[in-house]
């Protein structure tokens, strides 16, 4: 179907039924809400309520977040881990949830609280830890490290920052009346208690700034060994408060499913708030303006009219109007759909090109993978999710497109003898004592590159062709009939004429063939020049634009670094078969028969397993290449915006209508 048409609607209603008008239209998802302005309608202030839902939605989140790290989480499968989180909800047990909610959220709160206690407390040891270890050096100290002196006597601790004895302290001060004791002594540092005459104190206290010393920022009002001990109580009462926060968040085990339905719960209202942003309102009614796919409107037209009271008019788009962009199209083209979207989406100008690129896609891909047992291990896995597990549609269609990659894969590799490269024949020479068998259909690439690059570029030629086509259909379609024939018609003629004249360079080419590709040349050559010149100005400026850049000299060197660009097609099938090839040579490299068959069954899943990972990877970044650089050049501009529908959008949960409409 490609493009589907987009009709622009305005519903207008009761301002009663506004609520369940629009979570008619959220849950079908079919209606791309645009700012309704018009006399006398009003905007709603949503703006708060969505804060409000964003905030309580977050909290719902976080709680999930910490469930998630301290519950057990249940092992998965590599496959399963693909597997979609949505369950199926029924819509009244969804409304009756929905209920709950407060209740719900009240326990977030609780399980995010207790999050909070297990933060602060760990914050808390944290830095008693940290107070106990700038203590430890002073536990000998048996005085409170506040300490001054007495009446008669000046008391001083603190540290200087090298190592030294009592001895070597005395002497630098030149104290008679001082007395030093050397707490704790390191590398980088002396800790001291210092006591003099309360008349020597001044005098002291100028030596002391002399040698370096430094007293406590925060010295502690009791003995440091009675300082440490009462940290220690401190940390034990803080540890048994995280024992106690985390048992509680662990006795939440089991709510996880009513956490994951509020996340979705307040994600579809602010949702829901933000469209009624763009609705125009009075007092008694509402408008509701936006794009709808045609095929989704006499369904919608028809249930909004059975349920309620609501006038429908329906627009086409004016000419100048963005209209948004849906693509939908059958099972076989539509897995490419996402591979165009990376490139850019259509505008409104633009035909679909998933159609015309589909095959190629898929075609392209296997012969550049091009080995059948990889093929049927591409194709079984993606088969096996797509019927095992619960995908999400963007998944699903992944897994659909990478099939038909792998189908495509098994024919090319039948057709070029390439079983896990050369494995059969290794098995029939090495263990079975038998001559190899011929396993190719068609011919061994290796064998003969030459024919195959040829093949390459002809396939070349006629995707390339495939996309001139579609830009004739593009043109014909916009009215210009005489465009699309000027832009097709002689590079056809031109290509297809020097086809065989290239190819004569590297292969014998019947002279027949030759003769005929030059005359089909030189038309072709004759119509680019007056084609392309048609809109240069003169005789001077036709001629001058019909050879130059944009006329003869561009399309021949564009189409001829096109198509020597599908070179690739050969140098990455060439690459796949040479290194499974050299995979199975190094697991027959002993002389004696058992250990030969060890050293294959080792290397042979490991060495394969890297190829298909590496090639597959290959195969898809050039498939995407050749179609982006190549293809799309010759008709696809892109540029469009993607229809954005006003719906569910949820994480965890669905109602079991919407996922029919999904």
């Amino acid at each position: 179907m490609g493009k589907l048409s987009m009709k622009r609607v305005e519903i207008a209603a009761p301002q009663r039924e506004r609520k369940k008008i629009m979570e008619t239209l959220q849950r079908r998802g079919v209606l791309e809400l645009t700012d309704c302005a018009g006399e006398g309608l009003l905007k709603l202030e949503t703006a708060d309520s969505m804060a409000q839902f964003d905030r309580a939605r977050g909290e719902a989140a976080a709680a999930r977040s910490v469930l998630a790290e301290y519950l057990p989480a249940a092992k998965k499968s590599l496959l399963s881990s693909f597997s979609s989180n949505i369950r199926a909800m029924e819509s009244a047990d969804f409304d009756k949830q929905a209920l709950r909610a407060e209740e719900i959220l009240e326990n977030c709160r609780r399980i995010n609280g207790l999050r909070a206690t297990v933060v602060e407390a760990n914050a808390g040891i944290a830095r008693l830890r940290t107070l106990m270890d700038q203590l430890r050096p002073w536990e000998a100290l048996d005085i409170p490290m506040n300490f001054t002196g007495t009446a008669m006597a000046s008391v001083f601790i603190g540290s200087v920052p090298y190592h030294c004895n009592d001895r070597k302290i005395l002497d630098m001060l030149v104290c008679d009346s001082a007395e030093v004791e050397v707490v704790a002594a390191f590398a980088e540092q002396s800790n001291l208690f210092i006591v003099c005459h309360k008349s020597d104190e001044e005098k002291l206290c100028q030596a002391l700034r002399g040698i370096g010393f430094a007293q406590p920022n925060e010295p502690a009002r009791c003995p440091p060994a009675e300082q440490i001990e009462g940290y220690s109580a401190e940390m034990i009462a803080l540890e048994a408060e995280i024992a106690r926060a985390e048992a509680g968040i662990r006795d939440c085990a089991g709510v996880e499913g009513e956490i994951e339905f509020l996340i979705d719960y307040y994600t579809i209202r602010k949702d829901k708030y933000e469209a009624l942003g763009s609705l125009g309102v009075t007092s008694n009614a509402f408008v509701v303006s936006g794009y709808i796919p045609e095929k989704y409107l006499p369904r919608v037209a028809a249930e909004l009219d059975k349920k309620f009271t609501a006038a429908i008019e329906v627009y086409e788009p004016e000419e100048d109007e963005e209209v948004p962009v849906l693509l939908e199209n059958n099972g076989f083209v539509a897995p490419v759909e996402g591979i165009t979207e990376m490139y850019a989406v259509p505008s409104k100008d633009d035909i679909d090109p998933n159609p015309v690129m589909a095959f190629f896609y898929y075609f392209f891909f296997g012969m550049m993978l091009s080995d059948a047992g990889y093929g049927v291990l591409l194709t079984l896995g993606c088969a096996i999710a797509l019927k095992k597990f619960n995908l999400s549609k963007k998944m699903r269609g992944n897994m659909k497109m990478f099939m038909y990659c792998g189908i495509s894969t098994i024919f090319w590799g039948a057709m070029f003898g390439s079983w896990f490269g050369d494995i059969i024949q290794v098995i029939c020479t090495e263990f079975l004592g038998r001559a190899a068998p011929r396993l190719y259909i068609w011919m061994d690439p290796v064998a003969d590159p030459m024919k195959l690059l040829l093949v390459c570029f002809a396939l070349g030629i006629v995707h390339l062709f495939a996309g001139v086509a579609a830009n004739f259909a593009k043109q014909w379609k916009a009215g210009d009939k005489f465009g699309a024939f000027c832009d097709s018609i002689p590079i056809y003629l031109l290509v297809l004429g020097a086809a065989p004249l290239a190819g004569g360079m590297l292969t014998n080419i019947p002279p027949v063939f030759a003769s005929i590709g030059k005359w089909v040349a030189l038309a072709g050559l004759v119509l680019v020049v007056l084609a392309t010149g048609r809109s240069g100005k003169g005789i001077l400026g036709k001629l001058s634009k019909g050879l130059f850049l944009d006329g003869l000299y561009g399309i021949a060197a564009g189409y001829l670094g096109d198509i020597i660009s599908y070179s690739r097609l050969l140098a990455l099938g060439l690459c796949t078969g040479i290194i499974a090839g050299v995979m199975n040579m190094l697991g027959t490299i002993p002389t004696n028969l058992m250990a030969k068959g060890i050293l294959l069954a080792i290397v042979f899943p490991i060495g394969h397993v890297l190829n298909m990972a590496i090639n597959v990877l290959g195969a898809y970044v050039h498939t995407n290449r050749l179609h982006f650089v190549e293809m799309f050049g010759k008709f696809y501009e892109g540029g469009g915006r993607a229809f954005k529908p006003f719906n569910v959008k949820s994480k965890y949960i669905k109602c079991k209508e919407d996922l029919l409409n999904d």
